[in-house]
Formats: structure tokens, C-alpha cells, sequence
């Protein structure tokens, strides 16, 4: 999977990271939050800021202890919520570690570690919006990026608890 965009669905102001297969037209769209939405960002962009934020700090304790990100793999989905694990090695022996996906995409992307999703969760929570399908031909980004968007804000919002933002 490579990170295809990060996006708002503007009804509630929640931020998605949308992952899409290498080799395929399906996409995987997670609900994250707007500080690691930022973080990812960064990361892909290559900005490191002048002081290191908490993936920065992630990334420089692996490589003071040796260790090795392999990749990351989303591992499943219950009640709505995304797991993942980050893997990695040092020397004597393989680390699996247990993460939101969203740090693990944030740690990936530091690290130009891959990206994969489970099967299972593909089969589950992939998409292959129609809008997006018919698009790939169409040499206008901009016309691709407003279906996007539009595909984005139509997409049902897991309940997450508590209020939705306010509009005012």
C-alpha cells in the first residue's frame, strides 16, 4: 500500500489517510486524527522541524538501540477500529510491536518502511469508489482531486463518540 492522500471530510472536519494498493484500485480509507494527519504529512514531505516530535523520537530511539523498521501491517478492524503493528528488528531478534495505524503509517513514512494491510481487512473495509475507478484515465489532477474530495465527504463517519464538531 502507499499513503494516496491525506484528506477532511468537511461535514465533520475529521481527517482519513487514504492508502491505496500498489498493483490494485482498491483504497483504504482511516479515520485519523488532525495531529497525526500533520505528522504524516511531515513525513512524507520530508520536513524534519527543529525539534523532534514524538514519531521523530520513535524513529531516533530504534536507531540508538539498533533497531530496524521492517514495515508496518494494518491487522485487523473491530467495532469500527483499525489495529496495526509495526515490525522490526535488531540484531538477535524480531520486534512486533502493537500500534494505532496511524503512528505506524507515521513511523513508515520517516523510515520508507512498506505498508501493508491484511487480507482480511481488504476484503472488509477496501473500496473501489466508482468515482475514482472512471477517473484514472483522466489527465486533469484537479478534476481527480474534486472527485476525491467529493468521494471523501460522502463516505458515513464511524461513530466515534462524543459530539460532532461544531459548524459555527
Amino acid at each position: 500500500m502507499v499513503v494516496d492522500s491525506i484528506r477532511v471530510h468537511v461535514p465533520t472536519g475529521q481527517h482519513v489517510v487514504i492508502l491505496k494498493e500498489k498493483a490494485g484500485d482498491r483504497y483504504l480509507p482511516i479515520w485519523i486524527g488532525v495531529d497525526v494527519a500533520k505528522v504524516i504529512v511531515l513525513g512524507i514531505r520530508g520536513i524534519t522541524p527543529d525539534r523532534p516530535i514524538t514519531h521523530d523520537l520513535i524513529v531516533n530511539v530504534f536507531g540508538a538501540a539498533g533497531i530496524t523498521v521492517d514495515n508496518v501491517l494494518v491487522t485487523g478492524l473491530a467495532n469500527e477500529v483499525f489495529y496495526a503493528r509495526i515490525r522490526c528488528h535488531d540484531q538477535d531478534r524480531v520486534l512486533e510491536l502493537d500500534s494505532r495505524p496511524s503512528d505506524a503509517i507515521a513511523v513508515a513514512v520517516r523510515v520508507a518502511a512498506a505498508i501493508y494491510v491484511a487480507d482480511e481487512v481488504l476484503q472488509s473495509a477496501a473500496v473501489m469508489p466508482e468515482i475514482i475507478a472512471t477517473s484514472e484515465s483522466d489527465p486533469e489532477a484537479e478534476q481527480r482531486s474534486d472527485q476525491m474530495r467529493d468521494w471523501i465527504n460522502s463516505l458515513e463517519l464511524p461513530d466515534l463518540g462524543g459530539d460532532p464538531p461544531s459548524t459555527g
